[in-house]
């Protein structure tokens, strides 16, 4: 097998033993494929002597917690039977490493927005209970707090803005700006008037890199930051980074028609978002967030 030394190689025959443990059937690994790191994590793909292969994502020990949660995410996905994503099949914790081992599937660029809009408006049919999730999880690697409530604005506000907020603080944020998103925060109702967002199962990370589609040309999501809340939130971050076609938000509303007043909230909802690249990567995201949140009290 093609390995990068005793100790690696007995990582990887633990894991081929987990692998073997929940499938129930004997795995031996022929190959390792270094697919190089993401943002976060180390990936990996490798295959069997029968051909099977599987996606390894790894980490510091210390980040299990981070896998487990995205393994019961990516299950609560499959659970509504709507948009392909990887099936999980196994996480641990080794002595230099936290590892999560997924359903490999080859995926391709080529492939219709459409109808990834249209099977993302069918998952954001699929309705939870209450707003946030039974678990936290983290957004990249930043801490991100699920704790239910039956108030979406009050939800936004203690366990998504103010959050953000604090921790951009302590990474140099400036007391100005930081005092403009409290107010913020305050006037939040102002955003919603009428409109009563359902409670949608979300992917809650959907830039344009955590989507594609296999061979077959359907689209599969990935990586997600999985809880319920306003679907707008989605559809907000595939517009931060691009990636998305026209045809994508023509599906998507022509399946889902998103309210008028999304044009605002959709800077709301990505001023989490950019926060949080402050939070993580520091630079000129402070500026941005700090222009978006004078642009939304404006707007009030």
């Amino acid at each position: 097998m093609n390995g990068k030394g005793n100790k690696i190689s007995n990582e990887l025959f633990s894991i081929a033993a987990n692998i073997s443990n929940v499938l129930e059937t004997t795995v031996h690994f022929k190959q390792l494929e270094n697919l190089g790191g993401g943002c976060i994590n180390q990936i990996s793909k490798v295959s069997d002597d029968k051909g099977r292969c599987w996606l390894i994502k790894e980490n510091s020990p210390h980040l299990l917690d981070m896998f487990v949660a995205e393994a019961e995410g990516l299950n609560e996905i499959n659970k509504s039977q709507t948009i392909r994503c990887p099936e999980v099949v196994c996480y641990g914790e080794m002595e230099h490493s936290s590892y999560l081992v997924l359903e490999y599937i080859s995926l391709s660029t080529q492939g219709g927005n459409a109808k990834t809009g249209e099977k993302l408006a069918q998952m954001h049919r699929y309705q939870g209970e209450k707003f946030g999730w039974y678990r936290d999880n983290t957004i990249g690697t930043t801490a991100q707090s699920n704790l239910q409530s039956i108030s979406w604005v009050e939800f936004w506000q203690q366990q998504r803005l103010l959050p953000q907020l604090k921790l951009a603080l302590k990474n140099g944020y400036s007391h100005s700006d930081y005092d403009r998103g409290l107010k913020l925060c305050e006037k939040l109702n102002a955003f919603f008037g009428s409109y009563q967002p359902i409670i949608s199962l979300l992917h809650g990370d959907l830039w344009g890199g955590n989507q594609a589609h296999d061979h077959n040309g359907e689209p599969v999501i990935f990586d997600p930051a999985v809880y319920y809340g306003d679907r707008e939130t989605d559809i907000a971050m595939t517009e931060l980074f691009g990636g998305f076609k026209a045809e994508f938000y023509s599906a998507y509303n022509q399946s889902f028609p998103l309210d008028e007043g999304y044009a605002t909230r959709k800077i709301l909802y990505n001023l989490y978002h950019t926060l949080n690249h402050y939070n993580l990567f520091s630079g000129g995201y402070a500026a941005q967030a700090a222009n978006m949140t004078k642009r939304l009290l404006a707007e009030v």
